[in-house]
């Protein structure tokens, strides 16, 4: 048995658990986790569907440039949040660790563990990769902020109801 077919015979398994272990990482972590409704949860629908993705290049072998639009759909999300840089990426990194657990718990698929050098350079690759795109975002929401303030839009967005801030005017009769 070779470690493609190891990857297809796992991968239901071995997303879910991702998923799973990255949906955690928030607050409401058991609404992100039961709830499947793309609308009701776009945050757990998004995450799942990249990081489905991202599975299927890593274990693929792929390019890491074909890594870029699962990570920007998880990583632009993430990054509006308050994660920290580490914590943004940290879950990408666990696909590592759950792939080792599967298979070693898996008795025809234990000595693939060994075999998992490329795998896990690929997702080394792929981490360093939504660090830069977390990087990225925060850059864009600071200039947003920035074009805000230096555009005086940031008294409408940040004050009370725009109402208040005109003069008042007393009526004489």
């Amino acid at each position: 048995m070779d470690l493609a077919e190891g990857f297809r015979n796992h991968r239901e398994k071995i997303v879910n658990k991702w998923v799973e272990y990255t949906l955690s990482t928030y607050v409401s972590s058991g609404f992100f986790v039961r709830e499947r409704d793309t609308f009701a949860n776009p945050v757990g629908a998004n995450i799942r569907q990249a990081l489905e993705k991202l599975f299927l290049l890593l274990s693929k072998g792929a390019d890491a440039k074909e890594f870029v639009p699962p990570l920007e759909q998880i990583i632009s999300i993430r990054s509006v949040q308050e994660f920290t840089p580490s914590q943004a990426v940290a879950p990408l990194n666990g696909v590592k660790h759950i792939t080792r657990e599967i298979f070693a718990a898996d008795k025809e698929r234990k000595q693939l563990v060994n075999e998992l050098y490329d795998f896990e350079f690929a997702v080394d690759l792929a981490v360093l990769a939504a660090f830069d795109i977390y990087m990225h975002y925060r850059e864009r929401l600071y200039q947003v902020r920035i074009n805000e303030i230096k555009s005086g839009s940031h008294i409408l967005t940040d004050s009370r109801c725009p109402s208040n801030l005109l003069p008042e005017k007393k009526i004489i009769l």
